[in-house]
């Protein structure tokens, strides 16, 4: 595993090429007509270039190359893949920023990049199963999973992205929870020295806070579905890293029994939760379910008359709350109890904030 060290290395990297590029891209954006216009469905008043995605991309291959000069080396054959899946997924948001692509096209491309993750190394080989034990899966049953993976957190990423710094607010402070995660599960011996899920997720961190000067509110730029895309998929890579393919168990794992692998629906508590409402809400309003609409939580929030920078701290709080809750036994070795009545509880409160109505 590399060091704390290296992995902040890894992140100023991506944020410092991140935040330099962002004018320069923006710029390009306007030029080429890639600006989002206000309208019902926005929140912004005026035009805004959709141009942050290829500086992060930029970001992230600085921070690759980064990875591998200063100790990355023997993860190098799944550091090339996994920034060949996140170009794949990044040209697929880009060409919807720009054209505009259907929904079926989207999820198409997403899992196009998805595929290329086994191929390098990649891959979900190990599924846990709540109160019951884990599966060694399959190649087959590998596959699909992986897939599904990188389809499902890229998308609730994407769909998460509605207010200036909500999306980079959420995936920075996600991120670096796994990093210690990550960091933790090497320190006793439970994923390989060489698994690369920690510079993947300092990688997020770090594109992360190169981009969000320019994205709160008021934001000078958008990430675009080319940037949300990637950043959704860049932390299931991490994830799978990760909590894919570790066979051990450690002190204080008793609640996250079938983790790692499932702990990020819990550091993405946000997304997660954004994009199985609006499943819900879509089905019984009898609705597509790539429909759009003004029922994300955000917008809520906003009709709750918490203003803009407000709605996105709110939501910033509550993934760090589930970070914290999350890591606590992982650091502790106990503890473990308490987990689910603390994610119960600032469910409870998130849910009672918002007084989410199903015919909304």
């Amino acid at each position: 595993m590399p060091t704390l060290a290296t992995l902040a290395v890894v992140a100023a990297v991506a944020a410092a090429v991140t935040l330099t590029l962002v004018p320069l891209t923006a710029r390009l954006a306007f030029r080429w007509g890639a600006a989002s216009e206000p309208g019902d469905r926005h929140v912004h008043a005026k035009p805004t270039p959709v141009g942050g995605g290829m500086a992060m991309i930029a970001g992230i291959l600085a921070a690759a190359a980064a990875a591998l000069f200063v100790g990355g080396q023997s993860s190098r054959g799944e550091i090339l893949g996994g920034v060949a899946a996140l170009a794949v997924i990044f040209a697929v948001g880009l060409a919807d920023d720009a054209r505009g692509l259907s929904p079926r096209a989207k999820v198409a491309g997403t899992a196009a990049a998805g595929v290329i993750l086994p191929l390098a190394g990649i891959s979900i080989e190990v599924f846990r199963v709540p109160f019951w034990d884990r599966v060694i899966l399959s190649s087959g049953w590998s596959l699909l999973i992986t897939v599904l993976w990188v389809v499902g957190l890229a998308n609730a990423v994407n769909l998460i992205d509605g207010l200036d710094g909500l999306a980079a607010g959420v995936v920075a402070i996600a991120s670096a929870a796994f990093v210690l995660y990550a960091v933790r599960l090497a320190d006793v011996g439970i994923i390989d020295a060489a698994n690369p899920g920690a510079l993947w997720a300092a990688m997020a961190l770090g594109v992360c806070l190169g981009f969000l000067p320019y994205n709160l509110h008021p934001a000078r730029v958008f990430m675009g579905d080319g940037g949300a895309l990637m950043l959704g998929a860049l932390m299931a890579v991490a994830t799978i890293s990760v909590g894919g393919r570790s066979t051990g168990e450690f002190s204080g794992q008793a609640f996250f029994f079938y983790a790692p692998l499932f702990i990020p629906l819990v550091i993405l508590g946000v997304p997660v939760f954004d994009t199985a409402f609006a499943i819900v809400r879509r089905t019984v309003g009898r609705r597509g379910l790539a429909a759009a609409d003004l029922g994300h939580l955000h917008h809520r929030l906003m009709r709750l008359g918490h203003g803009h920078r407000r709605a996105v701290v709110v939501l910033w709080l509550w993934t760090a709350g589930l970070s914290a809750f999350v890591l606590y036994p992982t650091y502790t070795g106990s503890g473990d109890g308490v987990v689910p009545a603390g994610i119960a509880a600032l469910a409870l409160i998130l849910y009672t904030l918002l007084h989410p109505r199903l015919n909304s």
